[in-house]
């Protein structure tokens, strides 16, 4: 089971000015309020510097935007799963379009993370790639479905292409049981009602929040897509 109630809402901060220290934090708190408002799930996905900050002073979940499939020692400017954990996430983001992993590298550190306690959820650009994941020895909670062109646009991935999504949940349920995320482009409640309908378990959204005037309402017209 996961330490996660599905459906949910995961706000990527990505490197945005208004997701980088005190402002992620406002940010944070606003989506703490409007999800025990309506009592729904969002998730942020922040930088790692600001995972403690965050999670001492907000109750949602945390997830990073990345870790890298390292022990303790002597590993540089590499983000230590222990160290994400330690920090109070639950969670860790792998392969997102923007810091795209070879295979070996992200099922190594769904590995890592799994020795650590953290839920893993895995980014794919195509249907082959969810295929390729799902096949994994060592298994990710969650994949996100992010066709790169459709990233930070203005046109959904459930609106251009709903048929990637139904296939991808086709193909990974047929080889593990792995709730689909849907993610690129997803800016309103149409666009989460037509990918839960699709049988999505959540969205992943960045810049129609992050980039959005009033972050709050943002998150509030996302969530009223919601069942």
């Amino acid at each position: 089971m996961l330490a996660l109630q599905l459906p949910a809402l995961f706000i990527n901060f990505k490197t945005y000015e208004s997701g980088t220290g005190l402002k992620a934090l406002e940010v944070a708190k606003s989506a703490e309020w409007v999800a025990f408002s309506k009592k729904k799930t969002i998730a942020i996905v922040s930088q790692a510097c600001d995972i403690r900050l965050l999670s001492e002073n907000c109750r949602i979940p945390i997830f990073a935007q990345h870790i890298d499939p390292i022990t303790y020692g002597a590993h540089t400017g590499s983000i230590l799963p222990e160290a994400v954990k330690e920090a109070g996430a639950i969670g860790a983001v792998l392969n997102h379009a923007e810091n795209k992993r070879p295979d070996d590298f992200v099922e190594a550190a769904i590995k890592r993370a799994k020795e650590v306690n953290l839920l893993v959820m895995v980014c794919a650009e195509s249907l082959d790639r969810a295929i390729r994941i799902a096949s994994y020895q060592t298994k990710p909670d969650l994949i996100a479905i992010e066709p790169p062109e459709l990233i930070s646009g203005n046109i959904s991935v459930s609106e251009a292409r709903p048929e990637l999504i139904t296939d991808v949940i086709k193909a990974v349920n047929s080889i593990s049981k792995i709730p689909i995320i849907a993610g690129a482009g997803i800016k309103n409640s149409s666009d989460v009602k037509k990918a839960l309908e699709l049988g999505c378990a959540g969205i992943f959204v960045s810049s129609g929040v992050m980039n959005a005037q009033n972050k709050e309402n943002a998150m509030i017209e996302l969530l009223s897509g919601f069942k």
